[in-house]
């Protein structure tokens, strides 16, 4: 079976480029609506996707990222739901999918269940929001099992020591959140990201791919300089929710603003 996460960074590395990665919540607005977002979101440089299962209480998101999970799960999404997307983009696109999640959605469906389920429907690897890796061990193992990664989040507080701990768990990429706090757009970067990434680089040989607040080319193209992986969310969960009501302009303008972020991964 084909390591998707894997591949795509070491063909990027290969080119010296950084993989663009854009996360959309499942069924955000709507369950058709949602599939054809994905499509434009692959069709205009996004290279890894990354689907949160909606959730009704979203802790670790900003307020554009809880209205997403909010608009999904008022417009009926199931878990299954989720699957279904997942099998329908792999009927058009090879891309590796990552599950961004709360841990309750891998817990209540037992902890096997759930990745085998997952991995039957194409996703290669699992991010849980809310699962340390000191307890994340039925989850590894599963997952070890079944041929999925676990990707673990590594935060500017996270201390020196447990960086390599956590690294010994993870599998697929590191998620380095550059900032403190939620999930959202910044007009500004954090200044110190370049030096974290390079300490989280000096722990694991794992990819590192850097997200919270990226928002514009520049931003993509000042932490492709030192990432190996940039991660866009709310500046496209954003297109969604300015243009609800219109499925079309949604999907037209959240591939234009993936096209323009990926100008930014351009050499």
């Amino acid at each position: 079976m084909t390591d998707r996460i894997n591949h795509l960074f070491s063909e990027n590395k290969a080119k010296n480029k950084a993989s663009f990665i854009g996360y959309v919540c499942a069924g955000d607005p709507d369950k058709k609506t949602c599939l054809d977002v994905c499509k434009a979101l692959l069709e205009n440089g996004v290279e890894l996707l990354e689907l949160g299962i909606p959730f009704s209480d979203p802790l670790a998101d900003g307020l554009t990222n809880q209205l997403a999970a909010q608009r999904a799960l008022q417009a009926g999404a199931k878990l299954e739901d989720t699957f279904d997307l997942i099998r329908s983009i792999r009927s058009f696109s090879e891309a590796p999918i990552v599950l961004y999640c709360y841990y309750n959605a891998i817990f209540s469906q037992s902890v096997e269940s759930f990745v085998v389920r997952a991995r039957e429907a194409g996703v290669d690897g699992i991010l849980a929001l809310d699962l340390p890796p000191e307890e994340a061990g039925e989850l590894v193992e599963a997952s070890k099992k079944h041929n999925m990664k676990n990707i673990f989040i590594v935060a500017p507080t996270t201390p020196e020591d447990r960086i390599h701990k956590m690294a010994e768990s993870a599998s697929g990429f590191i998620y380095y959140v550059s900032r403190e706090g939620v999930t959202g757009e910044r007009s500004t970067l954090a200044t110190n990201t370049g030096e974290a990434v390079n300490l989280i680089k000096s722990k694991t040989d794992l990819p590192v791919a850097v997200g919270f607040g990226i928002s514009t080319a520049d931003h993509v193209r000042e932490t492709a300089s030192y990432a190996d992986g940039v991660i866009v969310g709310s500046a496209l969960v954003n297109c969604i929710a300015k243009n609800l009501g219109n499925p079309a302009e949604i999907v037209r303008v959240i591939g234009n603003k993936a096209k323009d972020l990926s100008k930014g991964l351009e050499s």
